[in-house]
């Protein structure tokens, strides 16, 4: 069995995937999902998700497959912009669940994930 990034396929092998729009039902968007998870953020804590060599993102990662950070984070936390006509992925760290998908998949690893100030994480409450 070889590790989860090894198995991520280029882009130009895969099919092109288009999600649905939330149904609100059973699927819902991302501040609905993100406030009921529970997962608050200090504004001024040390950032936990740093990328080892900025420009394998987009010189990669994006090249090759298409930004999948972009793609397997459930919070959006990785967002690639436009920015003096190139390229750039923004992490917004604050949306982070701490689900460790992007420790898991970015098929360079990397990503560097640590553990965030004071333990936070998900917080789900069972009233939900």
């Amino acid at each position: 069995h070889a590790p989860d990034h090894k198995s991520l396929k280029p882009a130009a092998n895969s099919p092109k995937i288009s999600y649905p729009k939330p149904d609100n039902v059973l699927t819902f968007d991302l501040l609905t999902n993100h406030s009921r998870s529970g997962t608050n953020h200090n504004g001024d804590q040390p950032a936990h998700l740093k990328l080892k060599k900025n420009e394998i993102a987009v010189e990669h990662n994006l090249k090759i497959f298409d930004g999948p950070e972009a793609k397997y984070c459930p919070a959006q936390v990785y967002e690639f912009v436009e920015k003096d006509g190139k390229k750039e992925l923004v992490i917004n760290a604050q949306n982070c669940l701490h689900c460790k998908a992007c420790d898991i998949k970015d098929p360079t690893q990397n990503i560097n994930w640590t553990v965030p100030e004071g333990g936070g994480g998900p917080n789900y409450n069972a009233a939900m």
